[in-house]
């Protein structure tokens, strides 16, 4: 991999981390039409780069990990996540990431469903207004859609969001609880797969991790702005309808 490909890489994390569109699908699909071999450090770095994404997070809402009810919540939240991913790791980093199938069968069926929800969905008047007013019930099933985001192409951010409306958060409040639940949870996966690959690392590719680093924490800084002044305004079907499209298209390209 050149310092440019982890550029565009991190780019291309920076950009769709946060949004209902899933990084992990996208980074393995541009992966593949920049000619990247699926070798075992591009699995790893598909996962370690989403820290400089996350790392965006802690920056801009750090004032949130020195509340104890909301660290609380996301302990909660994070324990499914945590098991199921801990379990399945091996399984994940092996017979997931890389199955371009797979991502583009995520990928479009998750458009479908964002489009179907969003034609359903109805806030109710008594939906939970912030994040500090999310109780642990529904912050332990938000951990559980998100454990489904472990199948690459369906988005830990559509996931969460999702689940969050329908266990009756209001549209910005799980938007919000979603960015910060990323942080445990990417670190997890990151620090699980530098503790298990980090010694395999040459100083090369230990520079490029560091390029596709900070590249993502660049763009995810405007990216985040950008998402939460979109959730006010507008619903997530242009996702859903984005995700078949881009689905097809690489369908076309790939097979």
């Amino acid at each position: 991999m050149t310092v440019i490909q982890a550029i565009l890489l991190g780019i291309v994390e920076g950009i769709t981390e946060f949004l209902p569109v899933s990084s992990t699908g996208h980074l393995i699909l541009v992966s593949q039409i920049s000619h990247l071999a699926q070798t075992d450090f591009l699995k790893s770095f598909e996962i370690i780069i989403q820290l400089g994404a996350i790392a965006s997070v802690i920056v801009l809402y750090w004032k949130s990990f020195l509340n104890l009810t909301i660290i609380k919540k996301l302990v909660v939240a994070f324990l499914p996540t945590a098991l199921v991913g801990f379990t399945l790791y091996r399984v994940v980093k092996t017979y997931f990431l890389g199955n371009n199938a797979i991502v583009l069968w995520a990928l479009f069926i998750g458009g479908i469903v964002l489009i179907v929800f969003e034609l359903l969905h109805k806030e109710k008047d008594t939906a939970t207004e912030d994040v500090h007013s999310i109780s642990y019930s529904q912050s332990f099933f938000v951990g559980l859609f998100q454990s489904v985001a472990l199948i690459p192409g369906v988005s830990r951010s559509a996931a969460t969001i999702l689940g969050g409306l329908l266990l009756g958060l209001k549209r910005k409040t799980i938007v919000e609880f979603s960015f910060l639940l990323a942080v445990p949870t990417m670190l997890a996966a990151s620090g699980l797969d530098l503790y298990k690959n980090a010694s395999t690392f040459s100083l090369n590719e230990a520079g490029i991790l560091a390029v596709g680093f900070f590249s993502a924490f660049l763009v995810a800084m405007a990216s985040i702005k950008f998402f939460l002044g979109f959730v006010q305004k507008h619903d997530f079907v242009p996702f859903g309808i984005y995700r078949i499209l881009v689905a097809l298209l690489f369908w076309f390209i790939i097979f």
